[in-house]
């Protein structure tokens, strides 16, 4: 059977495309990853997917002086040419509109370094997260992977998993572990799951 065709989506060093190429690699994934869209140039994860044979596009709203709507427009245009299935966010540090998420309903996933509904939205993102979770003194928290919709955060949630917070914890510490513990299992798994039920919807339609 097929694999679905991914792309994902970054802007830094893509410790989460990591994963998920490993997971493909080691795994019987129901997935390939077939582009990597960067909206900067000097992202380590276009690196990461050279390395692997991945074809690469960098897309820079800044870079090319271009508005929202154009550089949306040039995203979707190169996901087209490549037929994807599956858009998946990791990493990925701009906020896509109504007009881009509404083209693919339930086919764009995001991870965030925290358990929704708490520490998300506009504005949470990084080490910001990992800061306010500290400042908050909870005694949990972990990562969640979702779907994108036009509301930051705001889609559908597919997985998630707790990851102790401990007393002596940095944000870099935090960070680090809610990668290894949480965002390196769960996003892998969960694209896997999703390329497996798309599959399946594709059958029973033939």
């Amino acid at each position: 059977m097929t694999k679905k065709r991914v792309a994902v989506l970054v802007s830094g060093g893509g410790t989460n495309l990591q994963a998920l190429i490993d997971y493909e690699k080691n795994n019987n994934a129901n997935y390939e990853i077939v582009l990597v869209i960067s909206n900067n140039k000097d992202a380590y994860a276009l690196q990461r997917a050279k390395q692997n044979n991945i074809e690469t596009a960098v897309i820079s709203k800044k870079d090319l002086q271009i508005t929202q709507e154009e550089w949306e427009e040039k995203i979707i245009n190169k996901l087209e040419e490549k037929s994807i299935e599956l858009i998946v966010l990791a990493g990925f540090m701009s906020i896509l509109s109504k007009n881009f998420t509404s083209k693919y309903p339930n086919r764009i996933v995001n991870v965030h370094p925290a358990l929704i509904p708490s520490f998300c939205g506009k504005g949470y993102y990084g080490l910001k997260v990992h800061e306010e979770v500290l400042k908050a003194g909870v005694k949990v928290t972990g990562a969640t992977v979702h779907f994108v919709n036009e509301i930051p955060d705001g889609g559908k949630i597919i997985a998630q998993k707790a990851v102790e917070v401990k007393e002596n914890d940095t944000p870099e510490t935090l960070q680090k572990r809610v990668m290894e513990e949480a965002e390196w299992k769960i996003l892998p798994e969960s694209v896997n799951e999703i390329c497996k039920q798309l599959k399946n919807k594709l059958k029973k339609v033939r």
